[in-house]
C-alpha cells in the first residue's frame, strides 16, 4: 500500500499518515459561513483537501473514505444580510429571509467549487441541523465545570483546559496581551470563549437551558463532528487563519467533553492568498470572488492548476501571468489527449508526489514530464486523478477557439449577402455540422458545442 507522509501542525512534524481505522477513514474540513460568494481565498482549502480527498479515497478505497464539510448557516453576517434585506423593505419574516439567504449562498458555493472541478464531501452538514447535538455538548461541559452560565450566555473556561495554545504555540497568557480578547462582564477570564449566546426577537433561536438563544461559532465544528465521524478521527483541515482561534477552540473543547478520545489525529492548515504579491483586500482594489474570474472568462480549471502549483503549506500568489501559463499548459494537454483513453491508474511518480505532504506541484511537473514523453494516456490519468482533464471541465478550450470560426463565417455571410452566393457559408456550415457544432444564423453568428462533437473534426477547421 502507498505510504502517505503529511505535515501535522499539532506535533509541527511531517508523519507517515496511519489511519485510526483503515476501512473508516475520516477527514472535516471546516466549511463557508455562507452569507455571501466565495472569494478567491476560499476557495484554496477547498482544491488543497479535495486533492487529499482524492488521495485517500484512491489509497484506501472511495468507500472506505468519509469527508465531512459543513455550512455555517446561523452566524451574525448571515443575520445582517438578511437584515438589510428587510430594511430595503421585504416583509418576510426574518427567518424566511435568512433561509433564502443560505440557500441561494450554499447553491452559489456549489456552483463555484463546481467548476474548479472539486468533488463534493461525501457529507455536508449545516449547523442549524445539529442544535441539539451543541446544546448536549454544552450542558456536559458545563457539567464538568469546564463552562459556566451567566446572563443568558454559556461561556467556556479556557484555563480548565491546561494544553490550550498548544497547536497555535501560545501560552494564555502571551494571547491575552497580543490579541484583542472581548471583555465583557459576563466573562469570568477574557479569553473565555462563548458556546451560546442570548437572542432577541429580532434574531434567529432555539430554546436551551439557558434561554432562547443560538450557538457559538466554535462549538458547531466540535459537534457535527463528533456527530459525523466519533469522538476520534483522522484529519482536521482548514485555512491558517483558522488555527487559532477557532481549531485550538474547537480542541478545548472537545477534549473536555471528551476527555477519554483524541478529538482530530492529524491537523493540517493551508496558508493564505495573495494577489500580484499582495494581501488580498478591496481597499487594495484586488478583492475579487472566484465568481468574479469565472464571468470574465478565466476558466475553473486554470484556477484550479494555477493552485495546485503552489504547496499548500506556502503563501500563494495569484498572478495574471501565472494564469495564463496554467492556460496555455492546459490548452496544450486537451489537444495532446484528444481520443486518447485514460490509463488504468495515475502514473506512479503523480502518486509519490501527493503522496509526500501533498506536493502537487511536483505532481504537476510529472504531468508536464508525461506530456513531453508522449505519454499521453498517462497524462490523462494522472490529470484527472488531480481534477483536471475531466469531462467536466472540458469544453472551455473549444469555446475559445471557436471565435476565429465565428468571424470567419461572419465575413463569409456578408460576403454572400452582397454576391448572392452563399456556396462558401454553406460549405463551411456543413462542415461544422459534421463536426457537431450547433449553427445559428439569425442575427449574427453563433456556434455551440452539440451532442455529436467531434474534437478532431473540430481542430481541423480551426
Amino acid at each position: 500500500m502507498t505510504t502517505i507522509q503529511l505535515h501535522n501542525t499539532a506535533t509541527r512534524t511531517k508523519e507517515i499518515f496511519a489511519p485510526i481505522n483503515p476501512s473508516n477513514v475520516r477527514m472535516y474540513v471546516c466549511g463557508p459561513t455562507v452569507y455571501d460568494r466565495a472569494h478567491l481565498g476560499n476557495a484554496r482549502p477547498v482544491v488543497v483537501f479535495d486533492v487529499l480527498f482524492r488521495l485517500l479515497s484512491h489509497v484506501y478505497g472511495a468507500d472506505h473514505v468519509t469527508y465531512a464539510r459543513n455550512f455555517t448557516d446561523v452566524d451574525d453576517k448571515i443575520n445582517a444580510a438578511a437584515q438589510a434585506r428587510k430594511e430595503a423593505g421585504d416583509a418576510r419574516p426574518l427567518e424566511a429571509l435568512i433561509r433564502e439567504r443560505t440557500e441561494e449562498t450554499i447553491a452559489w458555493y456549489h456552483a463555484d467549487m463546481d467548476a474548479l472541478g472539486a468533488l463534493r464531501p461525501t457529507l455536508e452538514p449545516r449547523a442549524t441541523d445539529f442544535i441539539a447535538q451543541m446544546i448536549a455538548m454544552i450542558q456536559s461541559l458545563v457539567a464538568s465545570g469546564h463552562a459556566y452560565a451567566k446572563d443568558g450566555h454559556v461561556l467556556f473556561r479556557v484555563r480548565s483546559y491546561a494544553a490550550y495554545g498548544a497547536l497555535s504555540g501560545r501560552s494564555v497568557d502571551d494571547m491575552i496581551a497580543g490579541a484583542r480578547v472581548e471583555v465583557a462582564p459576563f466573562k469570568e477570564d477574557p479569553m473565555d470563549f462563548v458556546l451560546w449566546k442570548p437572542s432577541d426577537a429580532d434574531l434567529p433561536g432555539w430554546d436551551s437551558p439557558w434561554g432562547r438563544g443560538r450557538p457559538g461559532w466554535h462549538i458547531e465544528c466540535s459537534a457535527m463532528s463528533h456527530e459525523l465521524l466519533g469522538a476520534a478521527f483522522d484529519i482536521h483541515g482548514g485555512g491558517l487563519d483558522l488555527q487559532f482561534p477557532h481549531h485550538e477552540n474547537e480542541i478545548a473543547q472537545s477534549h473536555c467533553a471528551h476527555p477519554e478520545a483524541g478529538f482530530a489525529k492529524v491537523w493540517m492548515h493551508n496558508e493564505m492568498l495573495q494577489v500580484e504579491g499582495k494581501k488580498m483586500s478591496k481597499s487594495l482594489g484586488n478583492f475579487f470572488t472566484v465568481r468574479d474570474l469565472l464571468d470574465k472568462g478565466v476558466p475553473g480549471e486554470v484556477i484550479r492548476l494555477v493552485f495546485l502549483g503552489t504547496h499548500y503549506s506556502k503563501p500563494m500568489d495569484w498572478t495574471a501571468e501565472k494564469a495564463a501559463q496554467a492556460k496555455a499548459a492546459l490548452r496544450k494537454w486537451w489537444g495532446l489527449v484528444t481520443e486518447v483513453e485514460p490509463a488504468p491508474s495515475p502514473l506512479p511518480g503523480v502518486v509519490s508526489a501527493l503522496s509526500d505532504d501533498l506536493n502537487t506541484a511536483g505532481a504537476v511537473a510529472e504531468l508536464h514530464a508525461a506530456a513531453a514523453r508522449g505519454d499521453y494516456a498517462g497524462l490523462l490519468a494522472s490529470a484527472q486523478f488531480m481534477g483536471l482533464l475531466t469531462p467536466e471541465l472540458g469544453g472551455w478550450v473549444e469555446k475559445i477557439e471557436m471565435m476565429p470560426l465565428v468571424w470567419r463565417l461572419s465575413d463569409l455571410r456578408v460576403e454572400a449577402i452582397e454576391t448572392k452566393d452563399f456556396s462558401k457559408v454553406d460549405a463551411l456550415r456543413a462542415k461544422l455540422l459534421d463536426a457537431g457544432i450547433e449553427v445559428r444564423m439569425n442575427q449574427g453568428v453563433q456556434l455551440s458545442i452539440g451532442p455529436n462533437f467531434d474534437p478532431v473534426k473540430f481542430r481541423a477547421l480551426v
